[in-house]
């Protein structure tokens, strides 16, 4: 099996196309992507985890996979889409697992520690530190406020998709900073310049509350990976995340990354993982 190769899994009324990789009696990881990405994101980091004997699953998370796009921006809130990954595990038979989230996916993970803190063996949040540590600096860290000023212009219906979406998505692609490839970006784009595709996936920002800060301390073993050149994620509050944290912590610094840290380092992830699930 290819990670290439997409498995449909139904949730209710909604269907997920979902990646795997490596033996079905592996250990579970769930791997979840961020915006504007897919399941994709995590192909040289899923091969990786894989080798060692791990099973791989990387959904296209609501919104992203065309049989789970539901038009209502309060369908992407996200105890929503935590409670999709919960779902998915079940529909696949999984009682624990480890979890790993990148971006929107970290957001994601951390909701789903907090709520479901029994199913995970572990967590490893990329980017995006806990969301209290996050929505403090967004409240009181200049810097962190000014790389998070992009949000606005996402949450305004019409006019991000039409921004991001002229010229050939242009101002998508530009957001890669570069460092994606030109085909992993087509990768990623192709998809959301679906039809309601990228409304979708911008409708998690706009089902954005303003209590996402007081999400609860996680109980559950966690690796928190941070890449000093993330242009959305300041230092502020990246370095106060393992104060929200009620486990072991490891705080993993990355120098040189971008924000894009699946595809330019993959290594360094897959590593960071693979000490996490060995505690």
């Amino acid at each position: 099996m290819t990670f290439d190769l997409i498995t449909p899994v139904t949730v209710g009324d909604l269907t997920f196309d979902v990646r795997m990789l490596g033996p079905e009696d592996g250990d579970p990881v769930i791997l979840l992507h961020g915006f504007p990405e897919n399941s994709l994101s995590w192909s040289s980091v899923a091969a990786r985890l894989a080798d060692t004997g791990l099973r791989v699953i990387a959904p296209d998370q609501r919104g992203y996979s065309p049989g789970a796009r539901p038009t209502d921006v309060d369908a992407y809130a996200t105890t929503v889409l935590a409670g999709d990954i919960i779902d998915l595990a079940d529909a696949l038979g999984i009682d624990t697992f480890h979890l790993v989230g990148h971006d929107w996916g970290a957001a994601v993970s951390w909701v789903v520690a907090a709520a479901h803190p029994r199913r995970l063996r572990t967590l490893t949040a990329v980017s995006v530190p806990h969301l209290a540590a996050y929505g403090a600096a967004l409240s009181r860290d200049a810097d962190q406020q000014a790389r998070g000023a992009y949000i606005g212009l996402l949450r305004q219906a019409g006019k991000a998709e039409d921004l991001l979406l002229e010229d050939g998505a242009k101002r998508l692609r530009a957001m890669y900073g570069g460092i994606v490839t030109a085909a992993q970006a087509d990768s990623y784009i192709g998809p959301l310049s679906e039809p309601d595709a990228l409304t979708a996936a911008l409708n998690w920002y706009r089902a954005m509350r303003s209590d996402l800060g007081a999400l609860s301390a996680v109980s559950v073993p966690t690796t928190y990976v941070w890449s000093d050149q993330d242009v959305a994620i300041a230092r502020a509050g990246a370095e106060q995340c393992g104060r929200f944290v009620e486990a072991d912590y490891r705080f993993v610094e990355l120098a040189g990354i971008s924000h894009w840290i699946p595809e330019e380092a993959p290594d360094s992830l897959a590593e960071a993982i693979l000490v996490r699930i060995g505690t």
